[in-house]
């Protein structure tokens, strides 16, 4: 190689310049992320150094006990399982179905246009006026009474909004090309929905499904005064039952009950994670094999 080509390929001071530009710029956004890490890092550090003595079989599988100062977290943990599957049931075939119809039916109108707007209000809602709106409508109105199905009935009308936004981005992202190719084989629009592009979007449905499950579990007020009570022995039978949650339980056991061990309540609190956790892995889990499927 000569001399002169040689010198072509040498890095130039513009070169070296933007090479240092971009290793600031990846420093900089690696930093972002480990600022974003770090509190869960934190919190889960300080939930398993305080919390992690308390964690035992006999606290996973008996109930409260003494005046909730002693004992396990049974029927809360149960309870909490019982809200967020019967809020799953209600809201996400709903919230599917909902999605559907403004992605794959609906005009650009002022009707879609309220509809929107609607969706968009409702997730901004507080959760005590979620709370108030459940006790007036399904335990008052109704007449269910403070039960699971009450108060999964308001965690559903809460946590809608997320599947419905989390599938319409879902099923626009699938290209039009696809539906067209089944519209112009003679398929229906509905047959094009069914056979192509909600396999193509199950995906991203099911992330909005993991977003539901998280703050379906963790939330206290919606649930207060629509089917979660303080205490009772008993395991819920039916969704006409009251029962334990774990929310409410950690806010009871860290405010209400004098007396408790320290390590109580950060235990119910890990416990609580570590049940959302198993729920979004098990969702993560079941999104990985059907991404994997459709590949094969």
């Amino acid at each position: 190689m000569t001399t002169a080509n040689a010198a072509m390929f040498q890095a130039s001071s513009l070169n070296h310049r933007n090479a240092r530009v971009q290793s600031l710029y990846r420093m900089l956004f690696g930093l972002m992320t480990l600022m974003l890490i770090a509190p869960v890092l934190i919190i889960l550090g300080t939930l398993i150094h305080k919390g992690g003595g308390a964690i035992s079989w006999e606290f996973l599988f008996t109930a409260p006990t003494d005046g909730m100062r002693t004992g396990g977290v049974l029927p809360a943990l149960l309870g909490t399982v019982w809200l967020v599957m019967v809020a799953l049931l209600l809201s996400v075939p709903i919230g599917i179905f909902a999605a559907i119809y403004l992605s794959e039916y609906a005009g650009d109108n002022w009707f879609t246009r309220v509809i929107n707007l609607a969706i968009i209000n409702l997730a901004g809602v507080p959760s005590i006026v979620h709370a108030l709106f459940g006790l007036g409508a399904f335990v008052i109105f109704f007449k269910f009474g403070t039960s699971i199905l009450a108060a999964s009935m308001t965690l559903a009308v809460m946590t809608m909004p997320v599947v419905i936004v989390a599938t319409r981005e879902s099923l626009q992202s699938v290209p039009l090309a696809f539906r067209e190719a089944c519209w112009n084989m003679g398929a229906t629009r509905w047959q094009t929905i069914r056979k192509v592009v909600l396999p193509n979007s199950i995906t991203g449905i099911l992330t909005g499904v993991i977003l539901e499950v998280s703050r379906t579990a963790g939330e206290t007020a919606p649930i207060m005064f629509t089917g979660a009570v303080f205490f009772t022995p008993f395991l819920p039978q039916s969704v006409f039952d009251q029962t334990m949650a774990l929310s409410l339980h950690l806010f009871v056991a860290a405010t209400q009950v004098p007396g408790i061990a320290e390590e109580v309540p950060f235990g119910v609190a890990l416990v609580l994670i570590g049940l959302v956790l198993l729920m979004n892995s098990a969702s993560i889990a079941f999104r990985m094999w059907l991404r994997g499927k459709k590949k094969w």
